[in-house]
């Protein structure tokens, strides 16, 4: 027993290197998307974000798979998936438009609580008093950040609200499919499902950018969006999600620290330990979860 946990360490250690990477990736994403939509059609950005993705995704996987890669009985729900996740996507751009990065992120992490909440509800799944005291733990700390009532609250505050609903239906989503479905066919899909919705509305909002820079971080979050999202899937490769998940908390970190070096954002006293309840209780609840399936085969 004890060789076969030392065999798979090095793998659980790449695969909690690699969340960590896709993690800073995702934080740096959110951090350009923020500074480049001041500047940029909101719905321009998101296509090219897309666009990215999906060209660099089929570049590198075709060569490797070959056309079978794209064959699926699930067409409608791979479809559903990317328009969730579109949808996702434009609540993230738009939140980040109104808010600091480091609180948006916080806010948005609380999307594996409200997994617990679906799955108690749709599911009918036993769910344990001490999960349910960690997810009431994340939604207050999610109150604090935003703080209805207060002068800060604004309804841009509700967004990333909106964006946690859709975030975990495609959550729910993504573990249904990945139990029959390639995560690579799962992504390329995801990347060409976004991209050809929003080139809809592309004629709509294009605008010329005579700034070189702006051409730059629009690659540059294409880059970050990709690079994250290959990382996570490697990741995935090498150790079990529930020992994972907890280190998907780190963004919370790369997003305060980009917020700091580009905006100069510290967040205050209450906001900080509103982000401290949320990444507690998120990985408390990742780490309940790896408990309770070590326990599994014991009963």
């Amino acid at each position: 027993m004890s060789g076969g946990l030392a065999a798979r360490r090095p793998h659980v250690l790449a695969g909690i290197a690699l969340v960590v990477g896709a993690s800073a990736c995702f934080g740096a994403l959110d951090t350009t998307t923020k500074f480049v939509t001041a500047s940029v059609p909101l719905m321009m950005a998101l296509w090219f974000r897309y666009f990215f993705q999906a060209i660099a995704t089929t570049v590198v996987v075709l060569p490797m798979k070959g056309m079978k890669i794209w064959r699926t009985r699930r067409l409608m729900w791979h479809i559903v998936r990317g328009i969730l996740l579109l949808i996702s996507s434009l609540l993230a751009f738009l939140s980040l438009r109104y808010l600091p990065v480091g609180e948006f992120t916080a806010i948005v992490m609380i999307t594996p609580l409200v997994i617990t909440l679906l799955a108690a509800r749709l599911l009918h799944e036993q769910v344990s008093p001490l999960r349910w005291a960690l997810v009431i733990g994340g939604f207050a700390g999610t109150l604090i950040i935003i703080r209805p009532g207060a002068g800060t609250f604004g309804w841009a505050s509700l967004i990333p609200l909106a964006l946690v609903a859709t975030n975990a239906a495609f959550q729910v989503l993504t573990s249904r499919l990945a139990r029959t479905e390639d995560p690579i066919t799962m992504h390329l899909y995801t990347g060409w499902t976004g991209t050809i919705a929003a080139s809809l509305a592309l004629p709509f909002v294009w605008m010329s950018l005579a700034d070189p820079w702006l051409w730059a971080m629009l690659c540059f979050m294409g880059l970050m969006g990709t690079v994250g999202h290959f990382m996570l899937i490697l990741a995935y490769y090498r150790a079990p999600a529930a020992v994972l998940t907890p280190y998907l908390y780190t963004q919370i970190g790369f997003a305060m620290i980009g917020g700091l070096l580009v905006f100069g954002h510290v967040p205050d006293h209450l906001s900080l330990f509103g982000i401290g309840m949320i990444a507690f209780c998120g990985a408390a609840g990742a780490w309940l979860t790896v408990r309770e399936r070590r326990e599994e085969p014991a009963s």
